[in-house]
């Protein structure tokens, strides 16, 4: 009996790492002081760069997105995703991500899907301009199928003390500025598998004519990093506060970036949920309340801004590639959203 015979392939996870060794160091930034394969990731931070830091961190995974790539036989967007759920938690705050650490767990390690995986990663992290310097690789048979995996990830930014974005400046008149997504992002994918594929049976290699594609590509569409858009904003206006919609949907995550005493109210017909939402909410007869609650329904990212910047900010964050819509308003009021 040997570690292999028990399902545990040593050889194979150091063919894994010489693989993986140049998407890694493609990440890297002159901060980074360690190369694969250490105990730890070493990054030097230069506190003469800063007048006050705070360091932002933030961890996530991809959740049952990953059945999506399971049953489709695609790794290449959920490394992505990944990096996307945790940078942009930091950049809501203001923050400049620097640096990125991934878990993988396996149930058998194959090299190449593995590979896969990772490049997505390090294509995460070249998007958002922080370093994938560290991570882990565990082959745990018997815990895991061996066709699949989990996903987790760990983000640390740093901001300016007096820059931090934390909603404490909002006021009741300004404007809501929602930034689109690219579909579901990584979020509501239990309710969109049992609607999609449990109940209305429908085939991932399926063509959707409103899908522009298959379902299996509209479902596996990665997460937009929404970074650089943020950091341009930032710099160009008086940004108050910045929601990322993921899980709880519009409806749980704008309040938690609001002070006591305010409100949110989104304008219905703002924008156009792209056609998956309603995919989903017409073949599951879901209604609009939950799919508020569950799934982001085309906007990714809501900026709160002083009202006269409104237009300013849209047309800035359309000059960085986001489409943007004024979705609404800060009122006065108890917490939460309401509809007008």
């Amino acid at each position: 009996m040997d570690y292999k015979k028990a399902g545990v392939d040593i050889e194979a996870g150091n063919e894994f790492v010489r693989r993986i060794r140049p998407l890694v160091r493609s990440t890297f930034r002159p901060e980074v002081l360690t190369d694969i394969g250490g105990f730890g990731g070493l990054f030097r931070f230069d506190p003469k760069k800063y007048r006050d830091p705070v360091l932002v961190s933030g961890t996530d995974g991809v959740g049952t997105k990953l059945r999506i790539a399971f049953l489709t036989g695609r790794h290449d967007t959920v490394g992505i995703d990944l990096v996307a759920m945790c940078v942009n938690d930091v950049a809501v705050c203001g923050a400049e991500p620097l640096f990125f650490l991934d878990y993988l767990a396996v149930g058998k390690l194959a090299v190449g899907k593995a590979e896969t995986i990772v490049a997505g990663i390090a294509e995460g992290c070249r998007q958002a301009g922080c370093a994938l310097i560290g991570g882990e690789t565990a082959e745990m048979p018997g815990f895991y199928a061996d066709e699949e995996y989990d996903l987790a990830g760990f983000a640390v930014g740093v901001v300016e003390r007096d820059r931090l974005i934390d909603g404490t400046r909002v006021r009741p008149g300004d404007a809501l500025i929602g930034l689109a997504s690219t579909g579901l992002h990584s979020n509501g994918y239990s309710l969109a598998r049992r609607v999609l594929l449990d109940e209305a049976k429908m085939s991932l290699d399926k063509q959707v004519p409103e899908l522009d594609g298959t379902l299996g590509e509209a479902l596996l569409r990665p997460t937009r990093i929404y970074v650089n858009t943020v950091r341009a904003l930032v710099a160009s206006g008086d940004v108050r506060a910045i929601a990322h919609i993921t899980g709880g949907g519009l409806t749980e995550n704008i309040p938690r970036v609001l002070p006591e005493g305010c409100r949110a109210v989104i304008t219905r017909g703002a924008w156009k949920p792209p056609a998956l939402f309603g995919l989903i909410q017409s073949r599951g007869r879901v209604e609009d309340a939950e799919m508020a609650r569950v799934f982001n329904l085309g906007i990714g990212l809501v900026l709160v801004v002083p009202a006269d910047q409104a237009e300013q900010v849209i047309r800035s964050a359309q000059d960085q590639g986001d489409r943007a819509f004024r979705i609404g308003a800060v009122e006065k009021g108890g917490p939460g959203v309401s509809y007008a």
